[in-house]
């Protein structure tokens, strides 16, 4: 039997960030979170659309919502997949970033991801790639203000889950862009060497959107752990 499969964005994403993966998976299920201000409510949300046990993958803001579902509900959960996420919460800095960002979109300058933020977020060599550039814009647009607002409070309040990681008993996977530089490999390595048994992925000419930037590669990894016995 196929597992079922839950996908969970990342901050101002949606079904787009997997829209490679869903058409390999079509009876997947993509979150919706936007609607919630902290992670737990993103994730009891999240396990009310699915019925049984599931595959769970989320995507930096979705891998903390994966990592509450773990915590919240793991009887429910066949298998896990991080992507370009963190088991740690905010350092001083971040969250004063975090702030700085939430104070100029109340003050109605919400820009969404803007050109000069996609260094960010993709590799060097798709910056001059436009179709993906701009559907990456197109969802920031999408998400909006509001749910960017609550996305970012969720983030600035979810709690360290490093404590949580040992305890982890599903196949897992934990993959990462191998330019990512806002959730760096380096992190990704620290919860895999947590996680029993995981498995990490280090995937080339990545930078924090695998999915969207090396759509076949994520799609062969996930093939991959869904096909790892329970």
């Amino acid at each position: 039997m196929t597992d079922d499969l839950l996908f969970l964005p990342g901050l101002l994403c949606d079904a787009r960030l997997w829209r490679h993966q869903t058409a390999i998976w079509p009876d997947a299920v993509v979150a919706d979170l936007t609607q919630d201000d902290h992670v737990d409510a993103m994730a009891y949300r999240a396990l009310a659309a699915m019925p049984g046990r599931f595959a769970l993958c989320g995507l930096s803001m979705g891998g903390y919502v994966a990592l509450a579902i773990m915590r919240i509900a793991p009887e429910r959960v066949t298998r896990l997949a991080l992507f370009d996420t963190s088991a740690r919460a905010d350092t001083p800095d971040q969250s004063r970033r975090r702030r700085v960002l939430m104070a100029m979109t109340r003050g109605n300058r919400f820009r969404g991801v803007t050109p000069r933020l996609l260094p960010q977020l993709l590799h060097p060599e798709h910056l001059g790639n436009a179709t993906l550039t701009q559907e990456v814009l197109d969802m920031a647009e999408a998400v909006g203000r509001e749910a960017f607002l609550r996305q970012q409070e969720a983030i600035l309040r979810r709690p360290d889950s490093l404590a949580l990681l040992a305890g982890i008993t599903v196949p897992t996977l934990v993959a990462v862009g191998d330019a990512d530089a806002l959730t760096p490999p380096a992190l990704a390595a620290e919860m895999a060497a947590l996680i029993p048994h995981a498995t990490l992925h280090c995937i080339e000419k990545a930078g924090h959107l695998p999915p969207m930037e090396q759509p076949h590669a994520v799609t062969c990894i996930l093939r991959s752990w869904l096909a790892v016995a329970r």
